[in-house]
């Protein structure tokens, strides 16, 4: 070209005013790059996203992938796909084979994975209502616990507990083994002792109510009452010690005083 300029910029070894760059320093890639209507050379040191690099003696050169595929690492060899393809074994596909599936995180073929359960735990004591004493038939269970979780397409994950019947020779319960319908009712006794006791006694409120004037005159009331009292009990002693002291008399007086009078 008539134009063939070697001072250029940009890491060409050699220009044009309408072509770009025609060379590169070495190590730089030569890519070509769609400008409008017209492709320009430039000079990269890595391949863009969408081409892959191949170095020869004369140039190194920038060959763009295949359309399906967004990076590459040469034609036959793609490492990303685009948008609605799924990368397997370095190439772009609408779907998976069989065997595998989708990963639509990765946009890649992968196994199927199926579910893995872990050993059963031996089994639990015999209960029944939460009981362990006071029947003969209860149940006991064994659980399990999940290792792998399938993936989409992967075999779901068995049952991880499993109940069966048992018969054990009865027993009588123990103290503190009443079960859960034993610890409800002590509950339930406790709680109506305690709100007995929160009610307030009525005569505690009568008094309570009373005025100053009112509790004074039942105070007086009641001091007369004992004075009452008192002296009922006082007078009844009295007639009883006159009485033992006639029959005393009586009794010490000589026999014939006491036929004459009689």
């Amino acid at each position: 070209h008539p134009n063939v300029s070697q001072g250029c910029q940009g890491g060409c070894a050699t220009c044009s005013d309408y072509n770009g760059c025609l060379s590169c320093k070495p190590r730089l890639f030569f890519v070509l790059e769609r400008i409008g209507m017209k492709q320009i050379g430039v000079c990269l040191s890595s391949c863009p996203s969408g081409y892959y690099g191949t170095r020869y003696p004369d140039i190194n050169k920038c060959t763009k992938c295949k359309t399906d595929c967004d990076t590459c690492f040469n034609k036959n060899f793609c490492t990303k796909c685009k948008n609605g393809f799924y990368l397997h074994l370095g190439k772009c596909l609408d779907n998976c084979p069989e065997g595998l599936e989708a990963n639509n995180h990765t946009m890649e073929c992968v196994s199927i994975v199926h579910c893995e359960a872990g050993e059963w735990s031996p089994w639990s004591p015999c209960t029944k209502k939460g009981k362990t004493c006071g029947f003969k038939r209860g149940a006991e269970t064994r659980v399990r616990e999940i290792i792998q979780h399938p993936s989409a397409k992967g075999n779901l994950c068995p049952p991880t507990t499993e109940t069966r019947k048992c018969t054990v020779q009865r027993k009588k319960c123990q103290k503190g083994e009443r079960g859960k319908k034993g610890r409800e009712r002590k509950r339930k006794k406790l709680n109506k002792e305690e709100s007995k006791e929160a009610v307030p006694d009525s005569k505690g409120l009568e008094s309570s109510r009373e005025t100053p004037e009112q509790r004074e005159n039942k105070d007086k009331q009641q001091q007369k009452k004992r004075k009452v009292q008192d002296k009922q009990q006082k007078s009844g002693i009295e007639v009883t010690l006159a009485e033992g002291l006639t029959s005393v008399s009586q009794r010490t007086q000589p026999a014939q005083y006491r036929r004459r009078h009689l």
